[in-house]
C-alpha cells in the first residue's frame, strides 16, 4: 500500500467510471444514519497523520456512552514525523479499551488488526471513528479485512475541512483526491471492497437491528 503520494493535484487520468464508483461508495456509506452508531457494541478509531483529533473525539464518545463494551485503538505509523505511541493517558474508563500493541505502516494492516479484535471479542456491532476524508478509504479497507459482516457504521469526527493534518500540512480538501486514487488501486490489488461487495454488504446491512428501524 506505496506509491501514491499523499497529495496530488488532479485525477485527469482516473477513468469516469472509476471515479463515479468511488463517488457512489462515499455516498452510499454516508447515507448510513449517524444516530445508530449510538448503540453499537464498540468503536474503532485509526491513527494516523498527527490529527489527534481522530483519538479524542473517540475517547469522547466512548466515555460519555457506558453502553459501548469496547473501543479498538488502531496504532499509527511510525515513519511519520507526527507519531506518538498509543498509550492510555487521558482516558478515565480503561475496562474495554484494546491499543494495537505495535505501530503499523498502512491502513490494510490497521484494518487486519481490528477484524481480528472483532472476531476475538465476537463484537457484532461496530462505529467507525476517522477524519471525513479518509473515512471511505477506511470503511472499505475493514469491510475487505472481515471475515464475516457484522454491523460497521461511519462516525465522522467533526473537523473543518481546511483545518490542515499536522503530518502533511495539507487540508481534507487537498487529501482527497490521494484518497480516491488509492481507493481505486487498492482494490484492484484486492485490498478494498469493491462497488458489488459494498452493495451487497449494504443490502444486508439496512436489514440488522441497528438500521431496519430508521429505514423509510
Amino acid at each position: 500500500m506505496t506509491g501514491i503520494p499523499r497529495v496530488v493535484t488532479d485525477l485527469d487520468d482516473v477513468p469516469s467510471r472509476r471515479l463515479f464508483e468511488v463517488v457512489e461508495a462515499v455516498a452510499m456509506i454516508f447515507s448510513l444514519p449517524d444516530g445508530a452508531a449510538d448503540d453499537v457494541d464498540a468503536l474503532a478509531v485509526v491513527i494516523g497523520q498527527g490529527e489527534t483529533w481522530r483519538e479524542r473525539h473517540a475517547i469522547r464518545l466512548w466515555e460519555s456512552n457506558p453502553r459501548l463494551r469496547h473501543l479498538l485503538i488502531a496504532d499509527g505509523n511510525p515513519a511519520e514525523t507526527t507519531y506518538i505511541p498509543l498509550t492510555l493517558d487521558g482516558i478515565r474508563r480503561t475496562d474495554g479499551v484494546e491499543l494495537q500493541p505495535q505501530p503499523v505502516t498502512n491502513t490494510a494492516d490497521q484494518a487486519a488488526w481490528i477484524a481480528a479484535k472483532i472476531q476475538k471479542l465476537e463484537i457484532r456491532s461496530v462505529g467507525l471513528v476517522v477524519s471525513p476524508y479518509h473515512l471511505p478509504r477506511v470503511y472499505l479497507t475493514l469491510l475487505q479485512a472481515l471475515g464475516e459482516p457484522i454491523q460497521l457504521l461511519p462516525v465522522p469526527v467533526p473537523v473543518p475541512p481546511d483545518v490542515p493534518a499536522p503530518e502533511t500540512g495539507a487540508t481534507s480538501f487537498d487529501l482527497l483526491p490521494g484518497e480516491i486514487r488509492r481507493i481505486i488501486a487498492y482494490r484492484e490489488q484486492g485490498w478494498v471492497a469493491g462497488p458489488k461487495e459494498l452493495r451487497e454488504y449494504l443490502a444486508w446491512l439496512w436489514q440488522q437491528p441497528l438500521l431496519s428501524r430508521t429505514a423509510g
